[in-house]
């Protein structure tokens, strides 16, 4: 007997069997019709890698196109393209693949299409066709979008592509959906419609259907067979209602893999005793700054503080700064339960309405926090340097503090800007405030990148916790202020302890990008006359300075985020394992760097924090902390959960976007970022809000007649063209009628097209802030 048969014999054996793979079902589907090529046998697969007939990598589907996707190859400078549904062959984000690599003449370049998976429906029934998978429609309109994607290719725009011919590793997880309606009453099979769009629409078979309809679920994939369109799933567990903001809070925090159950009784016993008091035995050995006029500038309502500065004119007449970060290793020991934690999380993760913390928060709320008039224990960096700015000496040391004032950056900013005001914490901060103007035009120099991403900002309902306004985030003064120093902070401490243990130190690094990672943008500023050049951060910063367009304020901007997007990721890495030319960082123009600033929401940190204590001689070093291959592991692991809590965060942002424009129509006016072969990517300013405007209908028989072209990057209908940064006005709404994404909508007002353009809104949109500059990535 099988457990299957076990359980079907059970009473209440329904809600079980669901969560089961119903083996009958594969096994019906292996008797079907192949659709896809076999995948190959590991023997075959490796004796084709150690040939180079066959390359192993990452596969990552696309976001934009179902039917294409990217291979990632160690070795290969460009990724491997992947189009069409059996060249994918059966392949799954992150999966690690095997693939072929087609001959020069068939390569390819990404399709320029917006495509979304549709589901394969029997007009008649409604159902999932069970014979076919697909009916003649469906297939029809699949094979027309292949054929739009072979598309004549200039030589310079090609890159290697190939085709999935086996599955190294399976990196299946669970996933959060919903379940796709259906009109038969005794089928109990679904169509389950993921939340990532990188992900495949999956067939699942529940006894709980009607119930689960309308609900936020999770589903595993067990099998995709050669006989199946889609991969065949079960169903695990329900979130909650589709809409509602718990759930759809729990949605993001699963599929972007954040840890966010409570804290283990073991982590909480390794907290200290309340109340916590500084003793005489640990303020002798430390240096203390409890004399000094400090204080730390964050954003409002923060209270993870983990920075603070003072400054001060010496007799000599140079000047000392002090960045003063929060001593989180004298709380968390190497190895304990709290840190074997903290190492797990990685981050501390930022969401619209609500803070996941890497550490318990009777540290990062209190202890560790440096709160103003509070004594706490801190790591000290601080510098002698001239009246211009120049450095002349640095020491670090575990320190004690007392910071006058914990002060938002727009308090700081009232501060400097009232000329009555002459205290020393003041005078201070616009001492800072002058060095650090004086620090960030000489990176600029150097040939530091400034870019640009649009940053919302939401004012939320105390009660409901619903956001009741949206706009971009301003930047002042003191936000440049306090990056300089940060910044200037971890510089230092990266040459430090890269001096003291070059071969196990943990440091930042951010890799040049190809030059042809660039031509999107070059190609955006030729279309409006300007020569942007980039062949290396120097010239790229300094055109980027000139590129502007008289009566266009926001083009600057723009061109900034396209920048962007060209550039690498940040990683972190460990300095044995890189040669040192590759340390750079490229986005800040510095040959090395590391994080050190922020301990309570980053585990880098907290590691680099031991190894400047290890390198003062304030701490001592461990095993773990002097091996490369654990390093290296640590890297990773903070490498992913940093890229996950950052996707939590925007995708926070956009299910609040939605919730703020839920039964709103509001116009805005909008400049194109990126012109795709069937629709358009806009920017809306006013909210730091980007949006797609489809030009054609999903059965691709509309009458407006969008003419797409290629190497110009425009689209064009009668006497109207778009191409990249073109102003326009949109509409903003969300669209409900689909069940599972409950998606942000815009359309244009004007230019007016007929039979394209939509009906003038009358409803008058909630005020805003333009958007502003922040700094490349958040990397202070």
């Amino acid at each position: 007997m099988t457990v299957f048969d076990y359980v079907g014999a059970l009473k209440t054996s329904e809600p079980l069997l669901d969560v089961l793979a119903k083996p009958s079902t594969l096994e019906d589907l292996k008797t079907s019709t192949f659709h896809y090529p076999p995948h190959l046998k590991p023997s075959v697969i490796q004796a084709g890698l150690k040939s180079a007939k066959y390359f192993q990598g990452k596969f990552h589907a696309s976001r934009e196109n179902y039917l294409e996707a990217t291979v990632s190859v160690e070795g290969l400078d460009k990724s491997v393209l992947i189009q069409g549904h059996v060249s994918l062959n059966r392949a799954v984000n992150e999966d690690i693949v095997a693939i072929e690599i087609f001959p020069e003449d068939k390569w390819s370049a990404p399709s320029n299409l917006v495509l979304e998976e549709e589901p394969d429906v029997d007009a008649a029934s409604g159902e999932a066709s069970e014979e076919n998978e697909e009916n003649e429609k469906s297939r029809q309109l699949k094979d027309d979008m292949e054929k739009k994607m072979q598309q004549k290719v200039a030589k310079k725009d090609k890159q290697p592509t190939g085709k999935v011919v086996g599955i190294i590793k399976r990196n299946w997880r669970t996933y959060c959906g919903v379940l796709r309606p259906k009109t038969s009453k005794t089928s109990t099979r679904y169509v389950f419609v993921p939340a990532d769009r990188k992900i495949p629409l999956v067939r699942v078979e529940t006894q709980q259907g009607d119930l689960l309809q309308g609900k936020r679920i999770v589903v595993a994939i067990d099998e995709w067979p050669r006989s199946s369109k889609l991969p065949i799933g079960h169903y695990v567990k329900r979130l909650g209602e589709v809409g509602d903001k718990n759930a759809e809070n729990e949605v993001l925090l699963l599929e972007h893999d954040v840890q966010h159950d409570k804290f283990s009784d073991a982590v909480l016993a390794c907290l200290p005793t309340m109340p916590w008091i500084l003793t005489d035995e640990e303020v002798k050995k430390r240096t203390d700054f409890r004399h000094l006029a400090i204080c730390s500038v964050d954003p409002p309502g923060c209270t993870d503080i983990d920075d603070a500065l003072h400054y001060r004119v010496l007799p000599n007449g140079n000047i000392e700064v002090g960045v003063h970060i929060a001593d989180v290793t004298h709380f968390v020991r190497p190895g304990n339960a709290m840190d074997q934690e903290a190492a797990s999380r990685g981050t501390t993760v930022y969401l619209v309405d609500q803070r996941i913390d890497m550490l318990p928060g009777l540290l990062s709320g209190n202890l560790c926090s440096l709160r103003g008039g509070e004594e706490r224990l801190a790591m000290s960096s601080v510098w002698e340097m001239t009246q211009t700015a120049e450095i002349l000496n640095v020491t670090f040391s575990k320190s004690v503090i007392r910071s006058r004032a914990a002060l938002t950056y727009g308090e700081a900013q009232m501060r400097i800007d009232d000329a009555s005001l002459t205290d020393e914490v003041t005078v201070g901060l616009r001492g800072l405030n002058r060095l650090a103007k004086i620090l960030r035009a000489r990176r600029k120099l150097n040939g530091a990148l400034f870019l640009a991403s649009p940053e919302v900002r939401f004012n939320i309902d105390s009660e409901t916790h619903d956001p009741i306004d949206v706009q971009t985030k301003e930047l002042k003064e003191t936000n440049f202020m306090v990056e300089e120093f940060m910044l200037l902070a971890n510089i230092s401490v990266a040459e430090k302890i890269h001096k003291e243990f070059p071969e196990y130190a943990l440091l930042r690094r951010h890799p040049a990008p190809p030059l042809s990672s660039y031509d999107p943008v070059l190609k955006a500023a030729q279309s409006k006359h300007l020569d942007l050049t980039a062949k290396d951060g120097k010239s790229l910063s300094d055109s980027l300075e000139k590129a502007y367009i008289p009566g266009q304020p926001y083009f600057n901007t723009m061109l900034r985020i396209l920048t962007t997007r060209c550039m690498m990721q940040a990683v972190y890495f460990c300095s044995g394992t890189v040669e040192y030319h590759d340390y750079q960082h490229y986005g800040l123009a510095t040959p090395i760097y590391t994080h050190f600033t922020s301990p309570i929401r980053r585990y880098a940190d907290v590691m680099v924090h031991r190894f400047l204590a290890a390198a003062i001689s304030k701490d001592v070093t461990y095993p773990e902390l002097l091996d490369r291959k654990v390093m290296d592991k640590v890297c990773q692991n903070i490498n992913y959960r940093h890229r996950m809590a950052q996707y939590a965060g925007r995708a926070s942002v956009s299910l609040h976007t939605q919730l703020f424009f839920r039964n709103r129509k509001v116009d805005e006016e909008a400049y194109v970022l990126f012109v795709r072969k069937n629709a358009l990517q806009v920017l809306i300013p006013k909210y730091g809000l980007e949006g797609t405007i489809m030009l054609s209908a999903k059965n691709d028989k509309t009458d407006i007649g969008f003419k797409f072209d290629q190497e110009d990057q425009s689209q064009t209908t009668g006497s109207v063209t778009f191409r990249t940064f073109d102003r326009l006005v949109v509409q903003i709404s969300v669209d409900q009628s689909s069940l599972q994404h409950h998606r942000l909508v815009v359309n244009v007002v004007e230019p007016i097209i007929p039979g394209f353009s939509v009906t003038p809104s009358t409803e008058t949109a909630p005020v805003g802030a333009p958007p502003k500059m922040r700094k490349i990535a958040g990397d202070a």
